[in-house]
């Protein structure tokens, strides 16, 4: 571990550096957070949210181009991945980067709008802004940071602060083409596009190029809640806001075009209704119910988008037919946040009911809920980077490993094999649930009608598991996690973010080099799903936790 990562652990006495699981030790290499001195609080505290991005090696025609725009440099943003990040464990591949930026035609391009003057603070050019990296994009206050994951620096390399309003949500996509592959929601409403690249050029703190949608909140003034980039949709985006709806937009089309919706009739009835011209933007408006979209999510090849929100039901959409495919209510409370599976099988939820629920997205329901928090669930993501042990022989079994982080501090890794879940037995009559006798409770009879929404079955209907692992990480409520190749990655409320390297990096960066470094997560390391088929390798759930 680095100085850094000591000397910000020394501030959490009786935290343990490591956590142990089965295929080995879960190393923290270093930390990062943001100096208290540059946060300003006019607006009010948001919860942080952490995204990963990769930035390949910028290209050499990129380099010689002309610029576009002479403020920023006109450089097209390159190509990048998201590990995991805003979409569950969503994984994007490469894309070149080939020319410049290409202007918008009547796009709202503001430069430093958002932002506040350069004076003192801790953005500085970056030398190697061009080269290949993988960075860490948090929100803190009204402040957007950016670290590079590569250095044991603890301190952001990068510091964009915004005079009106607080960020609240953010997202990275390496597929849009124009450069502009990074999203911003603010508490006020407003949204903006950037690129990546640019904002590390700029030694300032103000955002270089942008292009602002929804200015001042002139089509929903509403607070920003989620923001993700669609799979595979050539820079279409949604934005997720505290009164129910998502707006969709198109990232090349004008931000200032006037647009209107018509009135909603029920707000307490999923409605779509899409932009009367075609030169409007968003173009168009999904009313989901009347409170807030909590968390968003799409499914890996952008054909499906999972909402959670408020009134605690998750609902899962056909996203090109505007239709709902089903929906389900959580135990107790909202729900707060979502994840798809890779393979798009499997959704988790997690939210005010200190549950971790698995949902099949076949059978349209819930398959198996989790217990181990002791507080609100605030974050979920599968590992699809995960390989199961001995997974070789002749036989198949589909094993997902997920994490989830809460607001009781608390890191928990959970092994899920779906074809060993022990399906409870109807009561009796006078007793108590079963697995020897009787026959499968009706939850498990019953079929879920497409486009319907479910009430929440019997706990004891459904298949409980323990988790793996259950560790203590942080001081602070956790707010987020997100896996890598070669590490996990966690973030507290406050902003103060811890890298876990996986057993077979830590040993290796021991073994290599006192210094640890971060390896750059590459092409290679995109997975192809999260479930792992295994030949005859049956693993089973642990019969008891490992507790740190």
């Amino acid at each position: 571990m680095s100085s850094s990562s000591a000397a910000v652990n020394s501030q959490s006495p009786g935290l343990k550096t490591y956590f142990k699981t089965p295929e080995g030790r879960y190393k923290l290499q270093y930390e990062k957070t943001h100096p208290a001195a540059v946060l300003h609080y006019s607006h009010g505290k948001a919860v942080s949210q952490l995204t990963i991005a990769y930035l390949k090696e910028r290209s050499t025609t990129q380099a010689s181009a002309p610029p576009s725009i002479p403020s920023s440099g006109g450089v097209r943003s390159a190509a990048a991945r998201l590990l995991g990040a805003g979409n569950g464990s969503r994984a994007l591949s490469f894309v070149g980067g080939n020319g410049v930026s290409r202007p918008v035609s009547g796009s709202s391009r503001i430069a430093g709008s958002a932002g506040a003057s350069t004076g003192s603070g801790i953005s500085q050019p970056v030398a190697n802004f061009d080269g290949k990296g993988t960075y860490l994009i948090f929100n803190s206050a009204d402040t957007l940071f950016i670290s590079d994951l590569n250095s044991q620096d603890k301190d952001p390399i990068k510091s964009i602060h915004f005079s009106n309003s607080n960020p609240v949500c953010h997202a990275f996509d390496s597929e849009v083409k124009g450069g502009h592959d990074l999203l911003i929601g603010l508490h006020s409403g407003d949204v903006y596009s950037v690129s990546l690249r640019q904002q590390l050029q700029d030694p300032g703190r103000k955002l270089v190029a942008a292009h602002h949608y929804n200015k001042d909140g002139i089509i929903n003034n509403s607070r920003c809640t989620c923001i993700a980039w669609v799979p595979e949709g050539d820079g279409t985006f949604v934005v997720g806001h505290a009164d129910g709806n998502i707006y969709v937009y198109e990232r090349n089309k004008d931000g200032t075009a006037d647009c209107s919706f018509p009135a909603i009739k029920d707000q307490t009835q999923f409605a779509v209704a899409h932009a009367r011209s075609p030169k409007s933007n968003p173009i168009a408006r999904w009313h989901i119910y009347q409170g807030s979209i909590n968390s968003l999510s799409f499914s890996s090849d952008g054909t499906c988008l999972a909402t959670v929100g408020r009134d605690g039901y998750l609902r899962v959409f056909d996203f090109a037919k505007d239709q709902l495919k089903f929906g389900g209510r959580s135990y107790y409370g909202a729900l707060l946040c979502c994840a798809w599976s890779s393979d798009g099988k499997y959704i988790l939820t997690g939210g005010e009911d200190d549950l971790v629920q698995v949902w099949s997205t076949e059978d349209r329901k819930i398959v198996a809920y989790g217990e181990g928090h002791n507080s609100w669930v605030s974050g979920v993501a599968f590992d699809s980077y995960w390989s199961a042990p001995n997974s070789e022989g002749t036989g198949e079994n589909v094993v997902y490993r997920f994490g989830s982080v809460g607001q009781d501090t608390q890191l928990l890794l959970w092994d899920l094999a779906m074809d060993e879940i022990v399906v409870p037995l109807r009561c009796g009559p006078g007793g108590s649930p079963t697995f020897n006798s009787g026959s499968p409770a009706a939850h498990w009879d019953s079929v879920c009608v497409v486009g319907s929404l479910q009430p929440s079955p019997s706990i004891r209907d459904v298949p409980k598991i323990s988790p793996l692992v259950a560790h203590r990480a942080h001081v602070d409520p956790l707010s987020e996690l997100i896996f890598t190749n070669e590490s996990v990655v966690t973030i507290s409320r406050e902003g103060h973010i811890k890298i876990w390297m996986r057993p077979r990096h830590a040993e290796s960066n021991e073994s290599s080099s006192s210094e640890a470094v971060v390896p750059t997560a590459s092409v290679k390391d995109k997975p192809t799903t999260s479930s792992i088929k295994n030949s005859s390798f049956s693993y089973k759930q642990p019969s008891s936790v490992f507790f740190s």
